[in-house]
C-alpha cells in the first residue's frame, strides 16, 4: 500500500447547524482543530457533542454552514462494519480498491497480502456472520486503510466490542498503526481508550461542540498496554482528561 504522510488537517472556525422538526440544533459552534501528518489525535466528548459529524465534515460528507476545513483525501470508517452480508472478507476488505475502479480480481490480489499480517490468514472467504466481532473490525480498518490515503477517520471503531475483545484490538490497532503510519482522528467515548492510542487528546464540550482542552501523551508509540495503562504518568493525563469532561 501506497501512502504519504505530507499535508495536514486544518479546522477554522467550523460550525453546523441541523433543522430538525423542533427547530435548529448547532452540533459545533467555531470549532477550531490542527493534526499534524502522522499524529494520532483522540476526540472525546459527550454524547451530541458533534464528534461524528466532524468526521463526516472531514471527509465531505457534509459540508460546514461557515469556517474552513482543509484536508487531505481521507478514509473514513463509521461506527459500524457495514460489511456487506453476501460477500466473504476478503471481497469485503477488497471493496474500498473496487470502488476506485479497480478490477475485481486485482483488488482482491491486492488485499490478500495482508489477511495473514491482519490476522484473518485462512478466514479469506468467510462471510461476516462466521466472524468474530473483533474479526470483523479488522476486516473493516483493512478496508478502510487499502486505498492508502494519508488520512484515516476512525468512530468509535470498537464501540460494539465487549470489554476484552476491546482491550485486545486497541494493542491490535497500536501495532497495526506502528506498521502502516497515518494520520488519524480517532473518535471515542472512552478516555483510557483515547490516551492508549493517541498522541494528543482533544476535548469537546456538550453541544454545540468546541475543544476545551488538549493533552499531549508524552509516550512514543506503540505502547506496550497493560505497563501502560497502570503507570503514574497515564493516571494523571486520565485525571486531567475527566476534569476537563467536568467528571
Amino acid at each position: 500500500m501506497e501512502t504519504t504522510l505530507e499535508g495536514r488537517l486544518a479546522v477554522r472556525g467550523v460550525s453546523r447547524t441541523f433543522q430538525t422538526r423542533r427547530g435548529p440544533v448547532a452540533a459545533l459552534d467555531g470549532l477550531d482543530l490542527s493534526v499534524e501528518p502522522g499524529e494520532v489525535l483522540g476526540l472525546v466528548g459527550p454524547s451530541g457533542c458533534g464528534k461524528s459529524t466532524l468526521l463526516e465534515l472531514l471527509c465531505g460528507l457534509q459540508e460546514p454552514d461557515a469556517g474552513v476545513i482543509e484536508a487531505p483525501p481521507c478514509s473514513y470508517m463509521p461506527q459500524r462494519d457495514l460489511l456487506l452480508p453476501w460477500r466473504g472478507a476478503l471481497a469485503n476488505a477488497a471493496l474500498a480498491l473496487e470502488c476506485q475502479g479497480m478490477g475485481r480480481a486485482d483488488a482482491r490480489r491486492r488485499a490478500e497480502p495482508l489477511f495473514e499480517r491482519f490476522g484473518l490468514a485462512e478466514f479469506e472467504g468467510a462471510r461476516p456472520d462466521e466472524l468474530s466481532g473483533g474479526m470483523r473490525q479488522r476486516v473493516a480498518f483493512l478496508r478502510t486503510l487499502l486505498p492508502g490515503r494519508p488520512v484515516l477517520l476512525l468512530d468509535e471503531p470498537f464501540a460494539s466490542l465487549d470489554s476484552i475483545t476491546r482491550a485486545a484490538m486497541q494493542e491490535w490497532l497500536a501495532g497495526a498503526l506502528a506498521e502502516e503510519p497515518r494520520t488519524v482522528v480517532l473518535v471515542t467515548h472512552d478516555v483510557e481508550e483515547a490516551r492508549y492510542l493517541a498522541d494528543r487528546v482533544a476535548v469537546l464540550s456538550p453541544r454545540p461542540g468546541r475543544v476545551v482542552a488538549e493533552i499531549g501523551v508524552d509516550m512514543k508509540r506503540p505502547r506496550p498496554r497493560r505497563e501502560t495503562v497502570t503507570s503514574p504518568a497515564f493516571a494523571a493525563l486520565r485525571e486531567r482528561a475527566m476534569k476537563a469532561l467536568g467528571s
